[in-house]
């Protein structure tokens, strides 16, 4: 079992920036493969971004290229969504997921998720 605890959200202008976090506890060593995924009111999920903590190899949504960036904490774990240059459209609740094998971008299983922690971005 993984425990995933997603922070950092909140209201913030166009242009602006947010850092998202995501706390992971329990068996973090199974579970390598890691994203960050939103939903916006009346749309599906969608994926941001991927990272594979054991070699470092990300995979972005098109429509956050350039723009945001996923990294992991020196200790594994804590895993991080750096946003700039924010748009109305990032608006969303964004979600931590975790699953056991890297590679195959958001179509991957993701086993484990959080609650969730909402942005809003006003133009």
């Amino acid at each position: 079992q993984v425990q995933l605890v997603e922070s950092g959200g909140g209201s913030v202008q166009a242009g602006g920036s947010l850092r998202l976090s995501c706390a992971a506890s329990g068996n973090t060593y199974s579970n390598v493969y890691m994203g960050w995924f939103r939903q916006a009111p009346g749309k599906e999920r969608e994926g941001v971004a991927t990272i594979c903590t054991l070699g470092g190899g990300t995979v972005y949504a098109d429509s956050v290229k350039g723009r945001f960036t996923i990294s992991q904490g020196s200790a594994e774990k804590t895993l991080y969504l750096q946003m700039n240059s924010l748009k109305s459209e990032d608006s969303a609740m964004y979600y931590c997921a975790a699953g056991p094998f890297c590679g195959g971008g958001f179509t991957q299983e993701f086993r484990y998720w959080g609650q969730g922690t909402q942005v809003i971005v006003s133009s």
